[in-house]
């Protein structure tokens, strides 16, 4: 069984490495963005208080995020093992996590952190546009539509999200820079960090981390 954390600041490619291990080792997807993107969908009470934060590009409160973190774990819903994405974000968030695996009698495999430069991720979040429709995701510079500002998948007038928005971007890099970078030394010391060099192209970034890995 292969339990993994992924890492990086917003951006920085996670997502896609993520989605690639996940269907390499059949991983269980473990996302709070996604969690708080499904509930902020159905409007209710944890995604009402999440897009307060979301919107601003502030963190949801640790001991909301924690509680639904827990509740997953807690059905072992996860026959090969599991990836964390977008959590924990804090130390503290990470001493809870610690404390959750421990009294569940699970361990990480590895915690696996993408670097790339904060200039290089301004460029790439600030230009990214999404469709509302069908969820396809494109990019005014590196993979444009081929109608300006229309989905090529359904014909929808594509938007930019808030949490897109050059403001909140350099806002959520400040709070990455402050508070969740230190888990990186946190994890260091566990000797469960790798990290991986997430401005080269992205099949060198997946075997890389492949290899660290293993089968």
């Amino acid at each position: 069984m292969i339990n993994l954390l992924i890492m990086g600041k917003p951006g920085a490619g996670k997502g896609t490495q993520s989605t690639r291990l996940l269907e390499y080792y059949h991983l269980t997807h473990i996302s709070t963005g996604d969690i708080y993107r499904e509930e902020m969908a159905k409007n209710s009470a944890i995604g009402k208080l999440a897009k307060q934060y979301i919107g601003k590009g502030e963190l949801v409160p640790d001991d909301v995020t924690n509680d639904i973190v827990k509740n997953v774990l807690s059905t072992k819903k996860f026959p090969n093992g599991f990836m964390l994405d977008g959590y924990p974000r804090t130390a503290a968030q990470a001493v809870a996590l610690d404390e959750m695996l421990k009294e569940l009698g699970i361990s990480l495999t590895a915690v696996i952190n993408v670097e790339v430069d904060d200039k290089v991720l301004l460029e790439r979040m600030a230009g990214r546009r999404v469709c509302p429709s069908c969820n396809a995701t494109y990019h005014i510079s590196f993979h444009p539509p081929v109608k300006d500002n229309v989905c090529d998948v359904c014909g929808t007038v594509l938007i930019q999200r808030e949490d897109d928005l050059e403001e909140s971007v350099l806002n959520r890099l400040r709070i990455y820079n402050e508070k969740t970078k230190p888990l990186l030394d946190y994890y260091k010391k566990k000797g469960l960090l790798f990290v991986v060099n997430g401005e080269r192209p992205k099949d060198e970034v997946f075997n890389t981390i492949l290899q660290r890995i293993g089968d």
